[in-house]
């Protein structure tokens, strides 16, 4: 029996086996892996002698089951003995998946002078006197904290702080690799909202910016909003904010492919958590006024009292018709559809009682609201987060510039506008000539991306009055050396 095994999104596995010659050829191995759905794609001999040889076989597999399919398959040949499975994304992860490196390195008395005691003593003071300077004689001004209590993990729940560091360090490689921005995750062994905000208020001259990430809501909101206030460098919850910047970017251009004005289409918002209210603050921000927003409750209704004070201001200031009722009464009509929910809650016949041309993110990951597949001949613009269907809604289009940006004019904190910015700037990537159902938003690793947000960022601090630093600061290595040596000469 042959099992077909979609590889799409998967990952690889190396299989040592120990091989009886006289027993089992390879050609058998591989067609047992193949019927299995596996791809074999390289082959290495390890060792070999008159009777047996080892070899490690790569093989493309779907997940991690498939994985376990294919190695009992392997199992069942005679003449085979399965001495090892390495699994790729495990072995990128041994000992973590960053390092710290020094920008010089120490190689006599002089060096070391200089890096540490006695020279540094003079920078030392020299921030003493003056703190500002630690923007430009530390590593403050290019480096952003990634903070998370383990709580909120992508799809995985609250697993705790060291079962969240994998996603930190990939989140702290991203902001490097896209922006040059030197990032550090911290994982916090506390749930408690004041815990969590007096530690980061205390790590927090160190660092440029904070980035929160995967803390569950309701207490991300007061987290935020505190360090926020509290703290004079940027903070920013990626997934309510970085989620509804790159969400606006998306709808911009996909009510130009449907030929709509964004603030007069029915918005309806599936999904009231952190990021459901930051997308509804931002698209609010940009113009639209009827959205309807539904939880597992059913529709937030104007006028009526909830305990949880987000859904509060939800329906204060949303469903201006008052519209209640489920999902399925809702969306009728609408031009929108903004998955932040769970899988499957959408159904075709919902989507048929949209308004024409209707327009549905749904972003829930890895399994949307609603099949793509089963959308596709009712939806003119169908958008997932998923980066295996086109129009990927990814929050790292966003969170690489924006830091980028906010670091290079020092600003205070992230205001509306700069958001705002921000999503025009992801969208302008896509040309006039490249805009269509399929191509609404840059691919992540578009080169374009990261220096347009960066500019509209910075634009917008200095009109939101947020930016502490010239523009002309800092522009090359002489500029910076002239001024030290001015300093301490």
């Amino acid at each position: 029996m042959t099992v077909k095994a979609s590889v799409s999104g998967g990952t690889s596995i190396i299989i040592r086996l120990e091989i009886a010659k006289d027993v089992v050829t390879f050609g058998q191995i591989a067609t047992a892996i193949g019927d299995a759905g596996g791809d074999v794609i390289a082959i290495d001999v390890a060792k070999s002698g008159k009777a047996t040889t080892i070899r490690d076989i790569t093989v493309h597999v779907s997940d991690h089951k498939h994985s376990d399919f294919i190695v009992s398959a392997v199992k069942k040949l005679a003449g085979i003995k399965v001495l090892h499975v390495s699994d790729q994304t495990f072995l990128i992860h041994l000992g973590g998946k960053i390092e710290m490196v020094p920008k010089m390195p120490i190689k006599n008395r002089e060096d070391l002078s200089r890096v540490y005691t006695p020279g540094v003593a003079r920078v030392c003071m020299a921030i003493h006197e003056d703190p500002r300077k630690a923007h430009s004689l530390t590593i403050k001004r290019n480096t952003v904290a990634v903070v998370s209590d383990g709580s909120a993990v992508l799809g995985l729940g609250n697993i705790g702080p060291e079962a969240a560091m994998p996603v930190m360090e990939g989140k702290a490689m991203l902001f490097k690799q896209l922006a040059g921005v030197d990032a550090f995750p911290i994982c916090l062994n506390t749930q408690s909202t004041e815990e969590i905000i007096q530690i980061v208020k205390a790590l927090a001259p160190t660092f440029g910016g904070i980035n929160l990430e995967d803390i569950s809501s309701p207490r991300c909101f007061e987290i935020e909003n505190r360090l926020i206030e509290e703290l004079d460098i940027p903070v920013f919850h990626d997934d309510q904010h970085g989620t509804a910047v790159v969400l606006l970017a998306g709808l911009l251009n996909a009510v130009k492919v449907v030929k709509k004005e964004l603030g007069r289409c029915k918005v309806v918002v599936c999904g009231i958590g952190a990021a459901g209210i930051a997308c509804t603050k931002m698209l609010l921000a940009a113009g639209v006024t009827n959205l309807i927003g539904v939880d597992r409750q059913g529709a937030i209704v104007r006028g009526q009292t909830y305990d949880n004070a987000a859904w509060q201001w939800f329906a204060e200031h949303t469903n201006p018709e008052g519209r209640s009722g489920t999902l399925r009464e809702v969306i009728s009509g609408a031009d929108i559809f903004i998955g932040l929910s769970g899988p499957k809650v959408l159904r075709v016949d919902d989507v048929q009682n949209m308004a024409s041309d209707p327009i549905v993110f749904a972003m829930a990951n890895p399994t949307p609201e609603i099949p793509p597949e089963e959308a596709e001949p009712y939806v003119r613009v169908m958008a997932t987060g998923r980066s295996d269907y086109p129009n990927q809604i990814n929050n790292v289009l966003c969170f690489p510039g924006l830091f980028r940006g906010v670091l290079d004019c020092r600003a205070s904190r992230i205001t509306e506008e700069m958001k705002l910015a921000a999503a025009s700037a992801i969208a302008s990537v896509v040309t006039e000539e490249e805009l269509n159902e399929s191509y609404i938003i840059p691919s992540v690793f578009n080169q374009h991306v990261v220096e347009k947000v960066r500019e509209a960022v910075i634009a917008a601090a200095y009109q939101s009055g947020v930016a502490r630093r010239s523009l002309s600061q800092e522009t090359t290595n002489e500029a910076a050396e002239a001024r030290l040596q001015e300093e301490f000469a």
